[in-house]
């Protein structure tokens, strides 16, 4: 077993995760916290200097940052008898790449804001307000995927694809903020096709037994 993907599935590491689970890959997952100086040793330094999960060692080939880690199991394994998340073309690696960067860019921080202060933090230190401003700021990013989503059911070719990893991963922060996904509906049902796959169901379980 000589692929490693470092970090726990509570924390963006879930990307390439639900990745490696969906190709089947065999892999060794050491599920770091991000609290408690676990990313700040020397030998996790080593791997990553920057501190942070996730991370990956694919037989000394070292890949960090979450979408840099999706987007390369997907393009670096392709199991027989298993349907690639790869791009089979130019036009597709277009729209894998564009959307995955477009929610780090466009959606990531508001999706964030929505999971800590619906869903995570403590009651008491939740602000409810800071929510609320980023499911206004959301609701514009969203309207353009809605757009792209009426005419497709996924958002690269005709196909799931890593593109849609990357961003329902993201997504999937702001499930909590249901009035504003009712005003996105076609985002809404794409969603729940992405997160009901067994693959990411299986991460899912991860979170919840660590």
């Amino acid at each position: 077993m000589t692929l490693k993907i470092y970090g726990t599935a509570a924390s963006r590491a879930a990307r390439p995760l639900w990745v490696a689970e969906e190709l089947g890959l065999a892999y060794e997952h050491i599920p770091l916290p991000y609290l408690g100086g676990a990313t700040r040793t020397p030998a996790f330094l080593a791997i990553n200097p920057n501190g942070r999960i996730p991370a990956l060692d694919d037989e000394g080939v070292i890949v960090w940052e979450s979408m840099a880690c999706a987007l390369y199991l997907a393009d670096r394994f392709k199991p027989a008898g298993v349907p690639s998340l790869a791009a089979e073309n130019h036009a597709e690696q277009a729209e894998i790449l564009r959307w995955s960067f477009w929610v780090v860019s466009e959606c990531e921080k508001d999706a964030l804001a929505i999971l800590m202060h619906r869903e995570l933090m403590p009651a008491e230190r939740r602000k409810p307000q800071l929510a609320e401003e980023a499911e206004r700021r959301l609701l514009a990013p969203l309207r353009v995927l809605e757009q792209h989503l009426q005419t497709r059911d996924w958002l690269a070719g005709t196909r799931f694809t890593v593109a849609d990893i990357c961003v329902a991963s993201v997504l999937a922060w702001a499930q909590a903020a249901t009035g504003l996904m009712a005003q996105c509906p076609g985002v809404d049902a794409w969603l729940r096709r992405c997160l009901d796959r067994p693959a990411f169901q299986t991460v899912r379980l991860m979170v919840k037994s660590a």
